[in-house]
């Protein structure tokens, strides 16, 4: 499968949580797998496209598409799902929460893949907050969750450095924060979704380098991984050609629009909670396996700790990831120590639960009708 093989499943008019509506929303997605076997949503990553999430499955990795259907589904805003980049209607790009991405998913996987229910979600970064929203907006549907290097509710921390880095992107088209959580500031004439090509050049890289100080951690650059891990000659060398490079293959419009996604995320916005974070965090009958990286600057350990402190007795585990590879720890994929390290606790935490695939899964294995890609 190449990185630009995927699908689309139309949604007509999407309803938000913020009143808006996307006009003939659709999302993308991809599977991997038999879909009788026990199905797997692998939700993606701030800025990442679907094809970034290969890196975690394989027949040698504990993602494995002979053990299981895997499902990953393209947020809105990647460029990909319905974003500002491939969306019709010249105006403002409407407001969309983790909750209408996770909705939208629920969607695909019960009425057009025909899935009754979920072995498990998983995923990186905003991959994690869309798992922990899976198992508070849909408690019943799923066995397994495992969100590593994210968060159920995006921190006021997290929340300064998306703001950094957003006002770092609008300032090369001169419009101001509007606040967290919130888009620019426009002037009659302005907007945030067309972009000259210089505006995209030097908002992309002051985006790209006000990242750079928080992908990695302080001991990644103190022992010059960028060099002796990536291959890059010195620091600018990392700088232009990591990080410039990264950002610049991106569509502002759609960076923005997934960075107000991630500023608001917390799974206690819904109408199951209203607001409370600790009822949101109790309410989960899935076994959780809670993954944060031990030098992540974006979701330190101790927002996971208290996490899992929340959920009932017995639900929730935490491993932490011993790695200074900062938030890179849970992927995607450079560092192999890393990689190792996530790959053995998903396959431990899976065959806790999983059927043996050599048996006779019989009664198991569900009875799906396929909608057309």
């Amino acid at each position: 499968m190449t990185k630009h093989d995927y699908k689309t499943f139309k949604l007509g008019d999407w309803e938000l949580q913020s009143g808006e509506k996307l006009v003939d929303a659709h999302i993308a997605y991809t599977t991997f797998g038999d879909p009788r076997l026990p199905a797997i949503v692998y939700p993606s990553w701030f800025s990442g496209e679907i094809s970034d999430n290969f890196w975690l499955i394989g027949e040698d990795k504990a993602l494995n598409p002979s053990n299981y259907f895997i499902v990953i589904p393209a947020l809105f805003g990647n460029g990909q799902s319905t974003s500002p980049s491939n969306y019709p209607i010249q105006s403002p790009f409407p407001k969309c929460s983790i909750y209408d991405n996770v909705r939208a998913q629920y969607t695909l996987v019960t009425q057009h893949l025909g899935i009754t229910h979920l072995f498990a979600v998983l995923g990186w970064s905003m991959g994690a907050a869309q798992s922990f929203q899976w198992a508070t907006q849909y408690p019943d549907f799923l066995d397994l969750v495992v969100p590593f290097c994210g968060s159920a509710r995006t921190s006021i921390h997290n929340q300064v450095f998306l703001e950094g880095v957003k006002c770092a992107l609008l300032a090369a088209k001169h419009i101001s924060s509007a606040g967290s959580g919130d888009a620019g500031v426009l002037e009659a004439d302005q907007s945030d979704r067309i972009w000259s090509d210089k505006e995209k050049e030097v908002g992309l890289k002051a985006f790209g380098r006000g990242y750079a100080g928080w992908g990695f951690s302080q001991a990644f650059y103190r022992e010059k991984l960028y060099e002796t891990a990536l291959g890059y000659k010195n620091l600018e060398d990392f700088m232009v050609n990591f990080w410039e490079s990264w950002a610049l293959s991106k569509d502002p419009a759609n960076l923005l629009t997934m960075l107000q996604t991630w500023q608001n995320g917390d799974v206690a916005n819904q109408e199951l909670y209203n607001g409370d974070f600790e009822k949101a965090l109790a309410s989960i009958k899935a076994k959780v396996l809670v993954l944060p990286g031990k030098t992540d600057l974006y979701f330190p350990p101790e927002d996971s700790e208290y996490e899992v402190a929340c959920m009932m007795p017995g639900v929730g585990t935490l491993a932490v990831f011993p790695s200074i590879w900062g938030h890179w720890a849970g992927g995607p994929g450079l560092s192999k120590d890393d990689f190792g390290w996530l790959d053995t606790r998903l396959r431990e935490f899976f065959e806790e639960t999983a059927p043996s695939i050599g048996e006779d899964l019989g009664p198991r294995l569900k009875s799906v009708t396929l909608g057309k890609p």
